[in-house]
């Protein structure tokens, strides 16, 4: 499950911000025994760099992040870690 949602997420952070670099990552069995954790929902972190960012704050690059996954959120998403490189 958490290989498919991580595929998804890839492939909406490329198509929404063409990113320069990406990389996601389940930190879901970090979790193990989180309610959540033991349910249909993953936690990820996100690491990107992309040129959108560029003249953004740190909370309008979140956001940026937040729109290109939304559905996935919570329902497929319980937590997400996003750390913006510029």
């Amino acid at each position: 499950m958490s290989t498919q949602t991580m595929k998804e997420i890839k492939s909406r952070l490329i198509t929404a911000l063409q990113p320069s670099s990406l990389e996601v990552l389940d930190d879901s069995a970090a979790h193990r025994g989180h309610l959540a954790a033991d349910s249909e929902q993953g936690h990820f972190t996100v690491i990107i760099s992309s040129a959108h960012f560029v003249t953004l704050s740190l909370v309008d690059c979140h956001k940026l992040v937040y729109q290109a996954l939304g559905d996935l959120l919570p329902h497929k998403i319980h937590a997400l870690k996003i750390k913006i490189v510029k």
